[in-house]
């Protein structure tokens, strides 16, 4: 079995650690806190003195850190795992970090004959600890099969993105959709309470509707934008555009800011100034498409086996 090693041993890497140890892999683990290592250390783990000591006892050497200063700092910085990595080895660094640095940072390390992966995590320190995580990796597709087993042991969900980065951006999108998505539903509530209904009716009829079952993201977009096709409308953007319009009317007449949802009805406004009022209301994501200079196709995608995801979601009830 693979010796693995685990640099950072924080709210995320501690449990991953852990159930990468309760799978029964050996290892040899680092953290600036040697506190950290304890729970590991009982369990039959090796303490290393510095990343490079890991990196060279190991056929897998992991990092969990903050972010881009410390991923360059521990990989290739002095003592750092470049340093000791030994040829055929693999590094995977599973931080949020930025994907420019870890295609940086794979030309080195593939000099030395060693392999490198990006593998960001979604699902908080809960996740990690319980095994209940997305992971996300980029780089060799044959690497990634060939470890899969190790990253099977702390992650539930483990997706291969793509070439090496796909990984970090896939993981930067997904937080930033989150924290956009959760700004419109702060706006939502808000508005909803303020107008005079109590939080959890307004709360359970936001999440059974269509919004709740995130239908658009598991099937409407598979339909629509990954198609490149937007009629017939499932639901017609002057429809969208008409119900918007009387929410952002519904916030000024009580004086609820409503600044995503603002900026949404603009750009319905601009869809609807293009002819598009008849489509669905999805094309407003040709305008972004054309903004970007990219379009979004994926038409072997099937429309059908997405929308069965649907019933079988939590929250389709």
């Amino acid at each position: 079995m693979e010796t693995v090693g685990f640099i950072g041993l924080g709210n995320m890497g501690g449990g991953m650690s852990a159930n990468i140890q309760r799978a029964g892999y050996p290892m040899v683990v680092y953290d600036l806190r040697e506190e950290a290592a304890l729970p590991l250390l009982e369990g039959g783990a090796r303490l290393a003195n510095t990343p490079a000591e890991v990196a060279a006892a190991s056929d897998v050497t992991f990092t969990s850190l903050p972010g881009p200063y410390e991923v360059e700092t521990v990989s290739l910085g002095a003592s750092g795992v470049l340093e000791g990595i030994r040829p055929g080895a693999v590094y995977i660094d599973l931080s949020s970090s930025r994907p420019t640095l870890i295609r940086e940072i794979e030309p080195r390390f593939r000099a030395k004959g060693a392999h490198v992966l990006d593998a960001p995590v979604s699902g908080g320190k809960t996740g990690a600890a319980s095994g209940n995580l997305a992971v996300m990796v980029g780089g060799d597709r044959e690497i990634f099969d060939r470890i899969k087993p190790v990253l099977d042991a702390f992650g539930d969900k483990v997706f291969y993105a793509g070439e090496i980065g796909a990984g970090s951006v896939a993981k930067l999108v997904h937080n930033m959709i989150g924290h956009s998505v959760r700004q419109a539903i702060a706006e939502g509530l808000t508005l909803g309470v303020k107008a005079g209904v109590d939080p959890e009716p307004l709360w359970e009829c936001v999440r059974r509707g269509a919004l709740g079952r995130m239908s658009f993201l598991h099937e409407g977009l598979v339909r629509t934008m990954f198609q490149g096709e937007y009629e017939p409308a499932s639901f017609a953007l002057n429809l969208a555009h008409k119900d918007i319009s009387l929410a952002t009317e519904l916030a000024r007449e009580y004086d609820v800011p409503m600044p995503m949802s603002t900026l949404a009805q603009q750009i319905s406004l601009t869809a609807m100034n293009r002819g598009w009022g008849n489509a669905d209301s999805s094309s407003t994501v040709r305008l972004q498409e054309e903004q970007a200079g990219v379009e979004v196709r994926a038409p072997q995608v099937d429309p059908d086996r997405a929308a069965r995801f649907i019933t079988t979601h939590p929250n389709a009830e």
